[in-house]
């Protein structure tokens, strides 16, 4: 029989420390599976980016940036 919540202590944990620990469970899941190919699109589309990202190094927007106007837009 698996173990219980109460039996390992998670009971007694706050929300966002279980919510941490399921994020932690999940990520230790993901890092055990094999990562499927990518299609031909989607190289393609990684291909492009990239090519774009060196051809106009300085069109960048920094976090901050992006932030702010995310914020911004929640608080309309």
């Amino acid at each position: 029989m698996p173990p219980t919540l109460e039996a390992l202590g998670i009971d007694r944990m706050t929300v966002g420390e279980r919510i941490a620990l399921v994020q932690d469970i999940l990520d230790s899941i993901a890092a055990d599976q094999p990562r499927p190919p990518l299609s031909e699109a989607k190289k393609a589309e990684l291909a492009r980016r990239l090519a774009d990202a060196d051809a106009n190094p300085d069109d960048v927007v920094s976090w901050d940036e992006v932030e702010a106007a995310a914020l911004a837009r929640c608080r309309k």
